[in-house]
């Protein structure tokens, strides 16, 4: 029953508040030394998408890593976030290569088509994995998704059960809105309005360049109204991914569901204090039923947080998933 005990993970002070745990790093975290080189993959619907690399420099052929570990991040996020590219350097240092996965509309170029990405978008990460286990010869791959991207990571795996490539040998969520309507519930509270006020101001933003690329295929004569996800999802990420309403699109896409189906071994990180999930969030239930799911509640970390010290390079969440793929991979 991986319901793992609670960690013995206590940071500083200022950080055992949630909110202050969550916005910290979100604002001053910055990451000089991974450096990336972009390839674009062409998707099956003639859309793109952006892949942010980070080799390990290899002295000879014999030295060139076998693993590679991809990250996705989460809404409104890119492989330029802090979350992002401390993974990958935490991937790196363990000797093995990473590439960020940018998301479409996320890597600083407007994607081609209507549709743009979304919670449960499991045909591009799908993609993705296709073009690296046809172009590179990996022996192991293994998946890291923060909050959005941990959830369309481990849709994606309980979709695929035993049909998942064989290459990929584990994973990680950290922050996981594993029940999507929970997650809209708990956001909508008073005290997460800041929050909600960022998210708007950004997918507003992309919904006008939309418009205006889309002429009279997207109404944006409400778009100033829309205060909260309900109301986006409604009028703009449900009908544009082919669902009824909000409701629809969050049961559909949700990954709590699917987790008794994960076949590999699996990583739960989510902070008892993430201001962004509500308790359905927590998959209690599925975990205890899995042998592969892994659940982790530690009592601090916030959302996407989880500083040891804000002075240091490695966040206590880095050293975790990639002691857990250590430890299960071996």
């Amino acid at each position: 029953m991986p319901v793992l005990p609670t960690p013995r993970y206590l940071p500083s002070w200022p950080f055992r508040n949630g909110h202050v745990h969550t916005i910290y790093p979100a604002i001053f975290r910055r990451i000089d030394d991974v450096q990336y080189q972009r390839e674009r993959i062409t998707l099956p619907d003639t859309d793109f998408l952006d892949l942010d690399w980070s080799k390990r420099e290899a002295t000879n052929d014999h030295d060139k890593p076998a693993r590679v570990g991809i990250v996705l991040h989460g809404l409104e996020g890119s492989a330029a976030g802090g979350y992002v590219k401390g993974m990958v350097r935490a991937i790196n240092k363990a000797g093995w290569d990473a590439v960020a996965c940018n998301f479409r509309g996320c890597s600083g170029e407007p994607n081609r088509l209507l549709r743009s990405y979304h919670a449960g978008a499991t045909e591009d990460l799908a993609a993705v994995l296709e073009h690296i286990i046809a172009s590179y010869d990996y022996e192991e791959i293994v998946l890291v998704g923060f909050s959005l991207g941990g959830n369309l990571t481990l849709k994606y795996l309980g979709d695929m059960g035993d049909a998942l490539p064989p290459a990929v040998k584990a994973t990680a969520g950290i922050s996981v809105p594993c029940d999507l309507a929970a997650s809209v519930d708990a956001m909508s509270t008073l005290a997460n309005k800041v929050y909600i006020a960022r998210f708007m101001r950004n997918l507003r933003e992309k919904m006008r360049e939309k418009a205006a690329a889309f002429p009279g295929q997207i109404a944006i004569d409400r778009l100033d109204d829309i205060t909260t996800f309900q109301e986006f999802d409604d009028l703009y990420t449900a009908p544009l991914h082919g669902y009824a309403d909000a409701d629809a699109y969050w049961q559909a896409c949700s990954c709590r569901p699917g987790l008794v189906n994960i076949q590999i071994p699996t990583l739960i990180l989510n902070a008892a204090d993430d201001p962004f999930l509500g308790p359905a969030c927590f998959p209690l239930d599925e975990a205890g039923q899995s042998a592969n799911v892994h659940l982790e509640i530690p009592d601090y970390g916030g959302h996407v947080g989880f500083i040891d010290h804000p002075k240091d390079r490695r966040y206590w969440s880095e050293q975790r998933v990639v002691s857990f793929f250590e430890q299960h991979l071996g």
